[in-house]
């Protein structure tokens, strides 16, 4: 018998489980899908969610809640783009925070014109922001993050520490970021997660990172492992997750 390739085996205390999170509706998925040319606007700055991808948010968190999920999740790790810290913390954060408790809210009123109630950072895993784990990067402005400064103003008790500058010196107007370059980055993440302690982790992310990381993660695993890592992520084909733009190019899937 021959041994197939990519097959490997690994002790059970060096296994973790890991969460993916694909953000829910952003303004830009909406825009997008009305005319792909809106991806350009700077209106669309580090695009925020619409109301519809905080109702997915809430119902993602009555699933977590309800299947225990929550109670299992050591860490969560977020892109630090405002549409995926709102929707980390929507789906495992804390309750409505109250004033006068010492811990600092994970987010605070309304922030991103959300209209939601500030979110609490007691009763919930700690919340880690971090660059590797950003969308496609370049060109488009609804993937240029917020300042640092902003961020913690608006997510205080998010970890910021491993982002280095304040402002995003990553963007570039006029550079868009190769595939092999996201899937490379996302190779280098997965590394990075093999070193933390926490064995459960939740991670938010952007659709074209999601993509272009599985399928490169899936070269080295075996061939029925690598075709369910290269199917569409749950939520992609189900109605009750569906939304405008969600399928109609890789732009859209941001």
């Amino acid at each position: 018998m021959e041994a197939s390739a990519g097959t490997a085996l690994y002790p059970l205390h060096r296994c973790k489980i890991i969460y993916l999170v694909r953000h829910a509706q952003g303004v830009h998925n909406v825009e997008g899908h009305k005319d792909a040319g809106a991806y350009l606007s700077p209106a669309l700055l580090d695009a925020q969610l619409t109301p519809l991808g905080w109702s997915q948010v809430d119902c993602l968190r009555e699933h977590v809640t309800k299947c225990g999920l929550a109670k299992k999740i050591e860490l969560v790790i977020t892109s630090p783009l405002l549409r995926t810290m709102q929707t980390a913390v929507g789906v495992f954060g804390g309750g409505n925070y109250t004033d006068g408790v010492s811990a600092s809210p994970l987010m605070v009123e309304g922030a991103g014109h959300s209209g939601r109630q500030a979110i609490s950072s007691l009763n919930c895993p700690p919340f880690l922001a971090l660059e590797a784990c950003r969308e496609r990067l370049g060109v488009n402005p609804c993937d240029k993050r917020s300042s640092i400064t902003k961020c913690r103003t608006l997510f205080p008790a998010i970890d910021f520490s491993l982002i280095e500058n304040d402002e995003d010196v990553l963007w570039e107007p006029d550079v868009r970021e190769t595939r092999e370059s996201v899937a490379a980055r996302g190779m280098k993440f997965i590394d990075w997660l093999r070193t933390r302690e926490e064995k459960e982790i939740a991670i938010v992310s952007h659709w074209g990172f999601l993509r272009h990381t599985l399928n490169m993660y899936g070269k080295e695993c075996h061939p029925t492992v690598a075709e369910e890592l290269g199917k569409q992520m749950l939520g992609s084909d189900t109605p009750t997750c569906n939304f405008p733009g969600k399928d109609v190019d890789e732009a859209s899937k941001n």
